[in-house]
């Protein structure tokens, strides 16, 4: 007798959770050497798929599927999101990182990169803080006062730290791009430079490894 398995595939990054993305993450660099077992996880994680029921499967839905999910793991570029609801509470960006509070800038220095890992939740936490006036596009938000809350960010879906993580790393871009113009019109550069790095660089590769000494530079 067949068997029917119902599949349910995300629809988008907002249907992923921060507390799910990390987890699969981890599962995920814990079988990067095994392709089938790295499918399994994913179709685990994210379809709900138990890793016993794979054998039921067909090797053309099975390759489908492998196909569709490596796919919608590749990071899309997404809009920030300035203004989230939380459990009836209205969260905003920080309007003016020119203007942050120092004991903002300074509590998010403690993390050596920008990224999305165990410590992105407190850092969304410290960007994202409750709106005290609001009127269209202008807001204030409220003082920082130096607590560090992450878990709420746990159950906020992907396409809101996707969004904010693309911001900071098209500002890493800009700044070292501007940095970069502005050594060759006063002559800083050399010969033995390298300056194709940012033309040969990926996108990927900022996302993963954009340090927090942009945010120092870009903050000052």
């Amino acid at each position: 007798m067949k068997k029917t398995i119902e599949i349910t595939m995300p629809e988008g990054w907002s249907d992923i959770t921060l507390s799910k993305y990390l987890d699969l993450m981890k599962e995920l660099e814990n079988y990067k050497d095994n392709e089938d077992a790295s499918t399994a996880v994913m179709l685990y994680k994210l379809c709900g798929i138990e890793p016993s029921l794979l054998s039921n499967v067909s090797k053309q839905s099975y390759n489908q599927l492998r196909a569709e999910l490596t796919q919608f793991l590749e990071p899309k570029e997404l809009p920030l999101q300035r203004f989230v609801w939380i459990d009836g509470v209205e969260y905003g960006f920080e309007p003016n990182l020119s203007r942050i509070a120092y004991g903002a800038y300074a509590d998010i220095s403690k993390y050596d990169t920008i990224t999305i890992d165990d410590n992105w939740a407190k850092i969304m936490s410290i960007l994202y803080r409750p709106i005290t006036k609001h009127s269209k596009e202008l807001y204030n938000i409220e003082t920082y006062e130096g607590i560090i809350d992450g878990s709420k960010w746990l159950e906020v879906g992907m396409d809101v730290h996707f969004g904010a993580l693309f911001f900071f790393v098209h500002l890493s871009t800009d700044l070292q791009t501007y940095t970069l113009n502005s050594m060759m019109q006063t002559g800083e550069t050399t010969q033995g430079s390298n300056t194709t790095s940012l033309k040969n660089g990926s996108l990927m590769q900022l996302l993963l490894n954009s340090r927090m000494e942009t945010l120092r530079k870009l903050i000052k």
